[in-house]
């Protein structure tokens, strides 16, 4: 992986819960987000090897949004997802069992865009929703 950014946090509850939420499509929906001000209003998600994933994030006013997707390359319950954006960019998200918790590190090929802040920003903050999701 060329010039990753990388994000993480520990979330404190046990890797099937993580992994459950992390995964499934609805719970997807309800902490995928950087900003209060978004929203995940869909999705779908093949888990396997050469399955694809799709959501289409939306700003709540309706004045933008877009399609987030690509297929999975590795898959390896409770421990490992790999794959590659529609867009060509890699991702590999590790979990690793920490005690009583899971820390949860994500490394991903920037995109031209945005600063390499911003994009590190955004990601960690949807990494937080996520946390402050499973935990609750």
């Amino acid at each position: 992986m060329k010039e990753a950014i990388t994000v993480e946090t520990s979330v404190h509850v046990p890797i099937d819960k993580v992994w459950s939420d992390f995964t499934d499509p609805e719970a997807v929906k309800a902490w995928n987000r950087a900003s209060d001000d978004w929203h995940t209003v869909g999705g779908r998600n093949d888990l396997s090897i050469g399955g694809s994933f799709s959501y289409r994030m939306e700003a709540k006013d309706g004045s933008t949004g877009f399609d987030f997707g690509g297929t999975y390359e590795e898959v390896v319950t409770n421990k490992r997802i790999a794959y590659t954006l529609d867009d060509g960019r890699k991702v590999e998200v590790d979990f690793i069992p920490e005690g009583d918790s899971v820390r949860i590190v994500e490394s991903f090929e920037p995109e031209s865009e945005n600063t390499h802040k911003m994009q590190q920003v955004g990601w960690q903050a949807i990494l937080d929703n996520f946390k402050k999701y499973c935990e609750s």
